[in-house]
Order: C-alpha cells, then sequence, then structure tokens
C-alpha cells in the first residue's frame, strides 16, 4: 500500500483506525408510512440517489423495516455499480443481466431497481449462501429474478446470452480489513495469487456468456494491481473487450486507475473497491432457443388460475406455474421464455416468486408473496406497533389489536408494509412467519 499510494499512505492508515461507515440503500418500492423518516441524522450517498449513511449502527436484526424489505444494509461504495450502470447503457430497452457471485444479495437487489423490467439471474456457487440470497430477494419484493447454483462454467453453455454479466469476484479482500479481522488474518501474497489465478476462470466464463456488445462489470474489495488492473488488461489481451470509461466528478475521491477506478477509505466515506467495465466487441450471437416447455414444472390448472386473483394486485402480468411438490410459482409472463432457456442449460434454479400452494381448492399463501409487490393491496391487514410487530418477527402469539379481522387470512403490517401472513381461526390465530425467519435475538425492555 504504500509504493501503491505514496505521501497518501499516512492518510490511508489513519482512516483505518476510525469506525468504518454504516450505510443503507432505500427501496423505492417500499415507502413506509407516517412521517418518521427511516433513519434520522443520514445523509445521501453521492453516487446512488437511495443510499444513505447512518450516523450510528442500529441493532438492524430488531427493526421490522428491515425484515419489510424497505432498505438493505449495503457498503456504500459497492453502490456505485449503480452509477457505472447509468452512464455505460443506453436507457429503457429490458436487459438479461447475470450476477454472478451474487450472495447475499445486494447488488442483485440494486440491479431489479437501476434495470426495470430486466430479468437479473442471481447466482451463488456455494450451496450454504443460496438460502440467505434467496431470503433478501424475496424481502426486496420484485419477482424478475431467477436464482441458481451454478459453477461460472456452466454459463459459458450460455454462449453469447446475457446483456450484462456483473462479477462481484471472490478477492483477498484487502478492502475489508478494518471491517473483518479474519480478511487480514488470513490474507497473504500467496492467497492474492491464488484469488487472481480463479477470478481469471470465472471472468473467462463470463466473457462466453456475454452477448457480443453486451458489458461486462468486474469489481473487487481489494486493492492490489494483481486482482484488479491486471486482471482487466489480462481480459483485454485475451478476449475482444474494450474498457469503458465514466465521467467522474472529483467531488466523490474516486480515484482513476489504468484500467478502472478504485475506492480508498481515505479518500471517501466508504470500503476499499475496485470497479471497472468493459464491452465485448460486436459479433454474431449464437440462438440458443426457449425449450417448449420447462423440464418439471407444469401450468397451474386453468380452473386454479382464477382463485389466485384476489391475492395478487391487478396490474400484475404473471404466469402460474407448479412444481412436482405442488408449490406455485409466479413470473412475469413476458419473461416466461428466457426462464425456459435458463431451465434447458442449469440444474439448480429457482425462478420468480413462491406464492404459495393450493389444499384442495384453499391456497395456502407463501411468505414470499407477503412481501411481494405484486401482493394484492386490498387484501386483510393488521397493523402492529413496534412491540407487536418484533413479536410477530418472534414468532409469537398474542392478543390482535382492536379492528383485527374476525376470522380468515391476514397481512401482519408495520407502518403500511407487509411483514407476513396471519390467520384468524374460532378462539385463536395462527402465526404463519416461517421458522426459519423468526427472529431470535432478545427484543430489549423499553
Amino acid at each position: 500500500m504504500q509504493q501503491l499510494l505514496g505521501a497518501e499512505f499516512t492518510a490511508f492508515s489513519m482512516a483505518l483506525q476510525e469506525p468504518a461507515p454504516v450505510s443503507i440503500r432505500e427501496n423505492p418500492a417500499k415507502n413506509p408510512t407516517g412521517d418518521e423518516p427511516l433513519f434520522a441524522a443520514s445523509k445521501p450517498v453521492p453516487w446512488h440517489p437511495n443510499g444513505r449513511y447512518l450516523h450510528e449502527r442500529p441493532v438492524f436484526t430488531l427493526d421490522p423495516l428491515l425484515h419489510a424489505g424497505a432498505y438493505y444494509v449495503q457498503e456504500a461504495s459497492s453502490m456505485f455499480l449503480r452509477e457505472a450502470l447509468r452512464q455505460a447503457l443506453p436507457s429503457g430497452a429490458p436487459l438479461k443481466v447475470l450476477d454472478l457471485c451474487a450472495a447475499p444479495g445486494g447488488k442483485s437487489t440494486l440491479l431489479l431497481d437501476a434495470l426495470p423490467d430486466s430479468l437479473v439471474v442471481s447466482n451463488e456457487v456455494i450451496r450454504s449462501r443460496v438460502s440467505p440470497l434467496r431470503e433478501n430477494l424475496e424481502r426486496w419484493g420484485d419477482p424478475r429474478t431467477a436464482v441458481t447454483s451454478a459453477e461460472a462454467e456452466e454459463f459459458a453453455q450460455l454462449a453469447d446470452w446475457f446483456d450484462v454479466v456483473v462479477t462481484d469476484a471472490p478477492c483477498s479482500g484487502e478492502g475489508l480489513f478494518r471491517k473483518d479481522p479474519d480478511a487480514a488474518r488470513e490474507w497473504s501474497p500467496e492467497q492474492v495469487g491464488l484469488c487472481a489465478a480463479r477470478q481469471k476462470r470465472i471472468l473467462s466464463n463470463a466473457v462466453e456468456a456475454l452477448k457480443p456488445g453486451g458489458l461486462l462489470v468486474y469489481s473487487t474489495c481489494t486493492y492490489n494491481a494483481q486482482e484488479n488492473d491486471d486482471n482487466v488488461a489480462w481480459l483485454c489481451r485475451e478476449y475482444s473487450l474494450d474498457l469503458v470509461r465514466l465521467s467522474l466528478s472529483p467531488e466523490c475521491g474516486i480515484a482513476e486507475s489504468a484500467q478502472g477506478y478504485q475506492f480508498f477509505p481515505h479518500r471517501l466515506l466508504g470500503e476499499g473497491f475496485f470497479i471497472s467495465l468493459l464491452r465485448k466487441k460486436a459479433g454474431s450471437v449464437r440462438n440458443h432457443g426457449a425449450s417448449p416447455q420447462f423440464r418439471s414444472l407444469q401450468a397451474l390448472p386453468k380452473k386454479l388460475v382464477p382463485e389466485l386473483a384476489p391475492w395478487f394486485h391487478p396490474d400484475a402480468s404473471l404466469v402460474f406455474f407448479q412444481t412436482p411438490a405442488g408449490e406455485i410459482l409466479a413470473f412475469p409472463e413476458a419473461l416466461e421464455p428466457d426462464f425456459r432457456v435458463l431451465d434447458k442449460f442449469l440444474k439448480n434454479k429457482w425462478f420468480g416468486l413462491y406464492a404459495g400452494t393450493f389444499k384442495g381448492r384453499d391456497f395456502i399463501p407463501g411468505h414470499a408473496l407477503a412481501l411481494s409487490s405484486n401482493c394484492a393491496p386490498t387484501l386483510p391487514g393488521i397493523e402492529f406497533n413496534r412491540e407487536q410487530a418484533l413479536r410477530f418477527l418472534k414468532k409469537e402469539i398474542f392478543d390482535l389489536p382492536a379492528g383485527a379481522p374476525a376470522k380468515g387470512w391476514a397481512l401482519a403490517r408495520y407502518r403500511g408494509l407487509n411483514l407476513g401472513w396471519l390467520k384468524v381461526v374460532p378462539g385463536r390465530w395462527n402465526n404463519y412467519l416461517p421458522a426459519e425467519r423468526r427472529i431470535r435475538m432478545e427484543i430489549p425492555s423499553s
């Protein structure tokens, strides 16, 4: 770092002794009711309109708005992806986007907001990280997603298919040292070399999956040239890629390197981060073609489709399919051909929104439907105060507030945002929050 920064090294090392800034990105589709702001004493992240720095780090687990999907806790530097896409992509056209190393979901949720009407494929090769990824996407509430768990090589089969491939590659994590002491303890020159080699393997497959004329976004949370500039220079030599340059405001404090853009904590409010954008040269495009049908999904029987109408927003243009286990999936009708292409080439995948199941003709709604932007706004709901909302999120049973429905399904809400389902039956009510989503932390007494 002394060689890289020269006279700036002292300021850099002093910045690492300061607490890391805390930032969140608000969900534009979920605005809480009431005059109270999401967080007091916050200030904007300069490169994202929905990014906010917080004065201090709250206990996010005990905030019902986090569980409702009102915001995502995301490091500010990585929010720059939105500004990079704004400058590099033509506006308007729906795109097919691959977030190749997606967990826990920060960049995927950002992509959903930044690219309306586009398909976002969120991939995570490590299976233990897939569930948190799916949970965060469900909270965000947008069904334009496919979650996959595949090696990068499997996407090379989808040659020339994606308009955008975002590769936030596993790295040596030098930019996270002040937040993650384990990253510092695990660092070594040998580890840097291993990471750089793994990144090249991942990137070579990312290029294969990218359309001619498509955009490759490469990012890391590290500083060294071997994983950053050197890898980008290697990409440009080995493949038909052109570097994309951005226009930056000097006030942002972002440093321009030979092959990209570097974020240093002594220059801005954020952690260490590197990003580079490359465009694949024009050429012929291979046509994969959608399969005539899904491998295992079956269209929901027509007689059951009207039963779902009261549960979904009237403006939603969705199609419904069933898994062999009877789970109902809903996703935008316009994306069905793309999902069938993915189904043709990939094994482990989950499409769209898990809506629920039928028991006979009775519909049992899924938790993801409660959090979805496609959930019908006219469904019965019960507004909880903060204490009640937290008790619901702990999967507890308590006396419902006055005005609660006398029977049937209802949505638990906090500040107008859905938290999950409950069902009122004679003499009691049942909390349908999934057991794996419940809060296990103790709630401090007020």
